[in-house]
């Protein structure tokens, strides 16, 4: 009876083709024969398999820049600590109290729970001594200016830069993906140059971002930036200024300030002021600082400070504690400008070198004369340091990534400056790198 319905509701062709289903099937499983699943990886295929090398065999690979253990007879003039904090009894007695305190590190980023007592008093000391309005802190320099420039600047602005800022300044313009124009070192005229044509090509207008990114003291060069020239410039193009005090906090200005007070640049001139730690400080970190608005913004949009650990706290203490003494001995700047003017006018008198570097610059970069190619430069150069090293003085060549550096800077032997320094430590300087380049320079 099923039969006879079904039969009834279907038509005769539909009976045809499922029967035709089912007899190709059973053919189809009758005459397929089992295989044995093939081993591509056999003994024999595997050693006949040459893979290419990712790294050509014949590369070369330059030994880094590294001085090596310096012991307390040698004088440093390589490390960057321009007030000679690194050695200040207070600030190593206050980092170690607070190591007892908190432990050794917060264990998570500012905003979930790294976020300690010791980073509130620091963000609120510097941005009083800044004469800001809020200051954010870091917990690595590097990470302060590659994160804090991609924060603001997105796919679809326009960055101007110096072409001599340093590499993370550089990478934080890459990470931007804004469209950069780099301009000849503190030359205010190429500047205005590129301005002028951004105007006329229409890439500036008043619905388009645009940035300038300059450095108060140029860590590859040395040289101080012409601020009061690029402020008139980013007002009358309407730029917003980033402005990397790394190298000018506590080391120029009356109060140590930095090239704003220097210059007496009001802070309101300057949209955001980036900075390290890890000079005159003494420590590790840094900080951005400038109104409330523009500071809170990198609370969730700086990666560096989203998704970083906090600076440990005793790091943090070693600030406050570096803070309070330039703040109440600010003679400290004072005595460093004496001795970087007096390092500048001893570089003067050197027979086989030339140098770059401001009269109140910290930093300064000592070049060969010698006419020859990038790579015998810096080998000669190394070979000074060397020489140098093992007759007591520490000191270092520039190190730099010559494929990845927008402009590679010309080798040099890179000097810092301190506090400390003597007359007598400044001439002996001077006349170690003359006898050095006439013992292992270029012949």
């Amino acid at each position: 009876m099923i039969l006879m319905d079904i039969y009834d509701t279907a038509s005769w062709w539909t009976l045809v083709i499922a029967a035709q289903v089912v007899i190709g099937s059973a053919y189809f499983l009758w005459t397929k024969k089992k295989r044995e699943p093939e081993d591509k990886l056999t003994y024999k295929k595997f050693n006949e398999w040459k893979p290419l090398p990712l790294v050509e065999y014949d590369l070369k690979v330059d030994e880094p820049p590294l001085m090596g253990k310096i012991d307390e007879n040698v004088l440093n003039v390589g490390a960057t600590s321009f007030l000679n904090f690194d050695k200040e009894p207070q600030i190593m007695e206050n980092a170690i109290a607070s190591l007892h305190k908190y432990g050794v590190g917060s264990c998570g980023p500012r905003g979930f729970y790294g976020t300690i007592d010791v980073h509130l008093e620091l963000e609120e000391r510097l941005a009083k001594f800044l004469q800001v309005e809020e200051t954010c802190v870091y917990s690595y320099g590097f990470s302060t200016m590659a994160s804090a420039i991609p924060a603001y600047a997105k796919k679809g602005d326009i960055i101007f830069a110096d072409e001599k800022v340093w590499f993370a300044i550089q990478k934080g313009i890459e990470a931007s993906r804004s469209n950069v124009k780099y301009f000849k070192h503190n030359d205010m005229k190429d500047l205005e140059r590129l301005l002028e044509e951004g105007v006329q090509k229409k890439e500036l207008h008043p619905k388009r971002r645009a940035f300038l990114i300059v450095e108060a003291i140029y860590f590859n060069s040395g040289k101080m930036c012409p601020l009061r020239k690029a402020v008139e410039l980013a007002r009358r193009y309407k730029l917003r200024i980033m402005l990397d005090e790394s190298l000018s906090i506590g080391v120029i200005g009356k109060n140590g300030r930095g090239l704003t007070e220097h210059l007496n640049v009001p802070r309101d001139e300057v949209d955001l002021i980036m900075g390290s730690l890890e000079h005159s400080f003494a420590t590790i970190g840094g900080f951005c600082a400038g109104t409330h608005f523009i500071v809170e913004h990198q609370r969730l949009s700086g990666l560096g400070y989203c998704f970083s650990a906090s600076l440990p706290p005793m790091l943090t203490e070693a600030a406050i504690t570096a803070l309070d003494i330039l703040e109440s001995q600010p003679v400290v700047v004072k005595e460093l400008d004496e001795v970087s003017v007096k390092l500048n006018k001893a570089l003067d008198n050197l027979k086989h070198y030339t140098y770059s570097g401001d009269e109140l610059s910290p930093v300064k970069h000592v070049y060969l004369k010698d006419d020859m190619s990038h790579n015998d430069k810096e080998s000669y150069l190394k070979k000074i340091t060397k020489y140098c090293m093992e007759k007591g003085i520490a000191m270092t060549t520039a190190a730099y990534l010559k494929d990845q550096e927008v402009k590679c800077p010309e080798p040099s032997i890179r000097l810092a400056s301190n506090r400390k320094l003597t007359d007598d430590n400044i001439k002996q300087i001077c006349e170690l790198l003359d006898e050095a380049y006439e013992r292992v320079g270029p012949k």
